[in-house]
């Protein structure tokens, strides 16, 4: 995201010094100038000190036109952005907000149905969070502050609560802002006041004023900084003198001393008490089921704008809560599977690869690495197969599993006949309300594939398919047919076959209200193992996926189902060793040992020819139409160069073929431009929508953010972000949909979708396995085996491409192996371009080099362009003598314009290719300066011409006098 800071600020400075430079010689040699004349005589002395001012005058002009052409032209163009939200779209985006957390929110718990809450309508609040809770996440998921924010008290309120306000106001005098956890600094104080602070007239006046207690909890996250495994440290305030929040080995993720000291004392005052889990980063929750007095627990992620009206709304029973987990709840996050090996990894044997220490960002810095040692069994896959296994007992390993919901009323699901036509699976599950309160409910199925002990992985839980219901009146059904294709239950094979396998044997098909609990199962045999190989390429693919990955696999020992897990405990452990192996040592690269290598039958291109066309004849035509070629040939080396380095927050122009700039921007819950200051309104975020298990609410969210972002003037939207929740401490867990692939590659191609109906391509992002925020920009080498990428990290960018017709990717920060994501060919062309067929662009993330992020590497193996607004040292391509890259440069700029043309941008309604603000305003500035310039001449001109004419006169009488 845009986020203005010092090294930004420098950056530019750095860029425009050699012009204010230029000025500065002139200046002083103007002065200089000034102060020598001081003895020539008027009306000489005058002239030339007037002259040295236009001088100085007309340098000024120039430097600064040059700048704001040049270096600065860029941001400058986007500053000049123009458009604005109309108040009917402003509304009509709310309102999807409080539906999309009206599905969102999540019950987890409500014994002797306290809720909803129909009569008695006062309520206790406790908790320092209720005054200050989250609303999303910080960096690129940060809220625009133009929008007034609901916050949770004001949502129980405006549902007909009302609320003890000593508690409030007893909250917001103890600390009424939050720590920030943001992308520059850190403050992990969880404030509660201790419970000495709770006098004994303050606990009976809550007493008399309601026998009901709300405890609220929150955790925020966000861009740039994960969550801490370990609180030992860390930058945080205690709440107390008498205790620590944290001992040695808490973590962020369970509650503090002060938080369970609190929550006991509203257990010992209050019968009824309900518990509220803020946060989109799954907290460990077994707490709930220590205490009989919490009858009801609910889950609400970031809400967004407006998303706490849906909290009050649920309380108070004017909608019934039909959200389902995103993500598994493990009531131990140290025991999951990634605990040792997600954090802080630096190997001790890359001091070559160190980052120079005069960088602005990472200085000094060097490579790190992740081990993603659990391979497929990421989430419920884990814990589901673990426990068929053996290794774990389900009930003490989940406190709550995926895809788990309550609600009001109860219903009943029915599994129809498993059929199957073409290779397409389908069954038809009728569900019926069988409770007394209208409703909606969420339709799961899964497939458990035969495993082989030491074969292929397999995990013994995977989701299929999912639909949600229409509201059903108490009693009424809705037949929905979930359908899924038998080649996506294959398994990547990446030691033997080297592709998907789909082994003989019975898949069992079952019906579940979540990934644990089984409603009816029916079997599918597949008869001979089918293998999508070379020759026989998945259906869905354009060329088969066979290895490609080999290099990513590292020496790592993989998490395997082999003998009930035998190798869990070597598996999960913590990394012993720091070096990397000296076989992936020799391919690693970042910008100290990275040149492009010559293609033999690499021949230059055209540019610069008069083929007189313009971009607006492209659009329409296929891909690959041949008149194309012609269109690209009237491309200039800098005009190739500009598209390729200047990629941030638009798209750049290009005189020769008519190619107007556009205007791309941030936000994964929004749509918000920062140089203009033009934003909608915050969404809740990617977590609660996924909860949401609605494909149809995410095709709304997609369509608002293309209705809002076409009368904003914008093209480009940077979501969705689609990365899995491989560990619940990842910092950017709110932006990212699921654990589960498959729910957010769904929702994600359903977002894309909408916003596509209004000509606004999405960037897919990032592309790929970027699952963890610490060290992002400093060379994160990610390990994992083919198999886990494909199955787990690929899966919701297949889909939101194969499906969603994604037309633009951002690419990550993290290797790949040792492959910088954003230039690892295997990730960008082999997969992305030639299995799956992509015909868009593809723009790294933000571009501030880093020591290892240059736009020539990018190109050459896949990339399209940078995430620059001006020149950081690294997005300018300067093998502009090579063939084969300028052939990568003019395929980059191929699938730019592409994108671009049929895009909104290039609506007729919608093509501006007149000047804009900043170029107006500065031609207005150039002449008003220049008719100035002129009357001063004239001005001074006669005023000389008049002392010459006076000294010409005394003279004159001087003569007169002396004959």
């Amino acid at each position: 995201m845009l986020d203005i800071n010092m090294s930004d600020v420098m950056n530019v400075l750095g860029l425009i010094r050699p012009y204010l430079i230029a000025f500065g010689v002139i200046l002083a040699a103007a002065v200089i100038l000034i102060l020598a004349v001081r003895k020539v005589k008027e009306p000489r002395r005058y002239l030339i000190r007037s002259q040295a001012r236009v001088a100085v005058v007309i340098s000024l002009m120039v430097v600064v036109s040059l700048i704001c052409t040049g270096p600065l032209s860029t941001l400058l163009s986007l500053v000049s952005g123009s458009g604005a939200i109309t108040a009917d779209t402003q509304a009509a985006a709310e309102a999807l907000g409080m539906e999309i957390a009206d599905e969102g929110i999540v019950l987890l718990k409500n014994e002797e149905n306290l809720l909803p809450m129909t009569d008695n309508k006062n309520l206790n609040v406790f908790g320092w969070a209720s005054t200050n809770p989250v609303y999303g996440g910080t960096g690129s998921g940060a809220l625009s502050d133009a929008y007034e924010i609901v916050n949770l008290t004001a949502g129980l309120e405006n549902a007909g609560f009302s609320l003890n306000t000593e508690l409030s106001d007893f909250y917001t005098q103890y600390r009424a802002d939050r720590p920030v956890v943001g992308m520059w600094e850190q403050e992990w104080t969880l404030p509660e006041p201790s419970v000495d602070s709770y006098t004994e007239d303050m606990l009976n006046s809550a007493r008399e004023f309601s026998d009901t207690a709300m405890v609220v909890f929150s955790r925020p996250g966000g861009e740039h900084i994960d969550l801490p495994e370990n609180m030992e440290g860390l930058n945080y305030t205690n709440n107390s003198d008498e205790y620590e929040d944290f001992t040695e080995g808490m973590h962020y993720l369970e509650l503090s001393q002060s938080e369970r000291n609190m929550l006991e004392l509203v257990c010992d005052n209050f019968e009824n008490v309900i518990v509220i889990y803020n946060g989109a980063n799954t907290m460990e929750l077994g707490f709930v089921n220590e205490y009989p007095q919490i009858k009801s627990v609910l889950w609400v992620p970031g809400t967004g704008q407006n998303g706490f009206n849906s909290l009050g709304s649920i309380l108070a029973g004017g909608v019934n809560p039909s959200g389902k987990t995103a993500d598994t709840f493990a009531a131990d996050l140290t025991a999951s599977p990634s605990f040792n090996n997600f954090g802080d990894f630096t190997y001790d044997n890359m001091e070559e690869f160190r980052i120079a220490d005069s960088d602005q960002f990472v200085p000094g810095a060097l490579p790190h690495f992740v081990n993603y040692v659990e391979g497929i069994y990421v989430g419920y896959r884990f814990y589901e197969t673990a426990a068929e296994e053996g290794l774990i007992d389900y009930d003490e390993a989940v406190t709550y599993p995926f895809g788990y919901g309550l609600s009001y009323t109860t219903f009943a699901q029915e599994m129809g006949e498993l059929t199957e036509e073409d290779g397409i699976l389908s069954v038809d599950v009728t569900v019926t309300n069988t409770g007394d309160t209208a409703g909606k409910d969420v339709v799961e199925l899964y497939y458990n594939p035969p495993y082989t002990n030491g074969g292929i992985e397999k995990a013994s839980v995977n989701l299929a398919a999912f639909d949600k219901t229409d509201e059903l009146a108490p009693g009424e059904s809705q037949t929905l047919t979930l359908s899924f294709s038998a080649e996506d239950m294959a398994s990547y094979d990446y030691r033997d076959a080297q592709a998907y396998v789909l082994e003989e044997g019975d898949y069992e098909i079952s019906l579940r209200t979540d990934s644990h609990t089984v409603v009816d199962t029916q079997t599918y045999t597949v008869d001979e193992t089918v293998v999508y190989g070379e020759e026989n390429k998945r259906s869905t693919d354009e060329a088969a996926a066979v290895n490609a990955f080999d290099f990513a696999e590292g020496e790592v020992e993989y998490l395997s189902r082999a003998d009930g897990f035998a190798n869990y405990e070597e598996a999960v452990a913590a990394p012993v060793t720091f070096s990397m192996p000296e076989a992936d040592k020799a391919l690693f690269t970042n910008n100290s040992n990275w040149e492009p290598q010559e293609d033999a039958e690499a021949v230059m291109p055209v540019t610069g020819a008069n083929n007189r066309l313009t971009l607006a004849d492209m659009r329409g035509l296929d891909y690959n139409d041949e008149q194309w070629e012609a269109l690209l040939d009237q491309l200039t080396v800098d005009e190739m160069n500009q598209l390729a380095a200047l990629g941030g927050y638009q798209t750049a122009a290009a005189e020769s073929v008519g190619k107007v700039q556009t205007t791309d921007c941030d936000g994964p819950a929004s749509i918000n431009n920062n140089f203009t200051g033009v934003g909608s309104i915050g969404f809740p975020c990617g977590v609660m929508i996924a909860n949401t298990f609605n494909e149809d609410i995410a095709r709304e969210f997609g369509q608002s953010i293309g209705t809002m972002a076409d009368e904003m003037n914008v093209s480009g939207w940077y979501a969705p972000a689609v990365n899995i929740h491989r560990s619940a401490f990842a910092g950017r867990n709110f932006e990212y949909y699921s654990e589960d692939g498959l729910l957010a590659g769904k929702i994600a191609s359903q977002a894309i979708q909408g916003a596509a109906e209004h000509g606004v391509y999405a960037y897919v992002k990032h592309f790929a396995m970027n699952e963890q925020e610490t060290n992002r920009w400093e060379m994160l080498t990610t390990w994992s085996n083919e198999q886990a990428i494909r199955e787990i990290y690929l899966k919701p960018f297949e889909l939101a491409i194969k499906e969603g017709g994604a037309m633009a990717v951002m690419s990550s920060y993290n290797y790949i192996g040792s492959q910088w994501a954003g230039a690892c060919s295997s990730l960008l062309e082999t997969v992305l371009r030639d299995e799956w067929g992509f015909e868009g662009f593809i723009l790294t993330d933000y571009f501030a080099s880093f020591g290892y992020m240059d736009a020539a590497r990018s190109i050459y193996n896949g990339g399209s362009t940078c995430l620059a607004s001006y020149d950081t040292g690294t997005n300018y391509i300067t093998y502009t003598d090579s063939a084969t890259m300028m052939q990568r440069m003019r395929e980059a700029c191929h699938r730019i314009f592409y994108t671009v043309v049929n895009s909104r941008a290039y609506e007729p309604e919608n093509i501006n290719t007149g000047l804009l603000l900043y170029q107006i305003i500065l031609i207005a500035a150039d002449v008003i300066v220049a008719v100035l310039l002129i009357l001063y001449e004239v001005f001074r001109v006669r005023k000389v011409y008049r002392k010459r004419k006076d000294a010409a006169h005394v003279v004159s009488a001087e003569e007169l006098k002396a004959e």
